[in-house]
């Protein structure tokens, strides 16, 4: 298995330079991107210019792009939600005119997986309005037409709504999109599979459908974005079971800055060294 870190771990901060050399330092050679505008400005082709010679300059592979989420990210404050599975259609166009921004990344850089939510995590007290199924098929099947030509394979992730569960998302590519090559495969976020259930069985659920990985840790009630171990995922078991369906893919993990970036990169460096232990035994 190749590793690869998301600049998740930077999110709050306007991507540099010295991060991606940061990133280097400790060893990873693969990106995932997080594109939120005020961490890195999809829009902007010069920036994407830089980063490719960012990338080139610290010897590091774009490997994924995280579609957008948010409108923004400004000092610490989110900005309004974007949901491609948005009931309200001049939400879902909104939703997807700026994920199909991130798509286009790759004329100019590029990379392999655009990683993509369908819908919104469920609040305490879930609706329908940004988790609708038919308004997903639509979005998914749009945003497959931009990426095709540019050799982009969509990887929709696991999220905690009732239209991303794992078993819903294979049942949702195999029977109810279309979609032009590479069309789309999944991203299993392992943190969010711990948060809704059992790992290794939403492991064995997407197997034929797994193309990366978003690898974190947490306790069972947030989304911490932990390095492991330091939550409650039973590590041995998870690597166990990616070896056992037969994943050859990235472990990417998408870690977040809980105290700071560097101290952060330590720990997770001591996470792949122990992954790469249990992978050998």
């Amino acid at each position: 298995m190749q590793f690869g870190i998301s600049t998740h771990l930077y999110h709050q901060r306007l991507l540099g330079r010295e991060h991606l050399l940061e990133i280097a330092e400790f060893g990873f050679r693969q990106l995932e991107l997080f594109a939120t505008v005020g961490h890195f400005d999809y829009h902007d082709v010069a920036a994407a210019d830089r980063l490719a010679g960012w990338l080139d300059e610290a010897g590091l592979r774009l490997h994924s792009v995280h579609a957008p989420i948010v409108e923004y990210l400004r000092g610490g404050t989110w900005g309004p939600p974007l949901s491609t599975a948005a009931a309200d259609e001049q939400a879902r166009l909104r939703a997807v005119t700026e994920t199909i921004a991130a798509v286009n990344l790759a004329s100019r850089l590029p990379y392999s997986y655009l990683v993509l939510h369908l819908g919104i995590p469920d609040p305490p007290s879930p609706g329908s309005d940004d988790n609708d199924a038919e308004a997903a098929r639509r979005s998914l099947e749009e945003i497959a037409a931009a990426a095709a030509p540019l050799g982009v394979q969509l990887a929709v992730e696991v999220i905690p709504n009732r239209i991303s569960e794992a078993e819903e998302l294979v049942r949702f590519l195999e029977d109810d999109v279309e979609l032009p090559s590479p069309g789309a495969g999944i991203c299993l976020d392992l943190g969010h599979a711990f948060l809704m259930g059992d790992v290794a069985e939403a492991i064995e659920t997407v197997s034929g459908h797994l193309v990366t990985t978003h690898v974190h840790d947490n306790k069972g009630k947030e989304d911490d974005h932990l390095v492991p171990p330091e939550g409650g995922i039973d590590w041995p078991l998870t690597l166990m079971s990616l070896q056992k369906v037969g994943y050859e893919g990235a472990i990417v993990f998408e870690v977040a800055d809980t105290s700071s970036p560097r101290s952060v990169l330590q720990k997770t460096v001591e996470a792949r060294r122990r992954f790469e232990r249990i992978l050998v035994e």
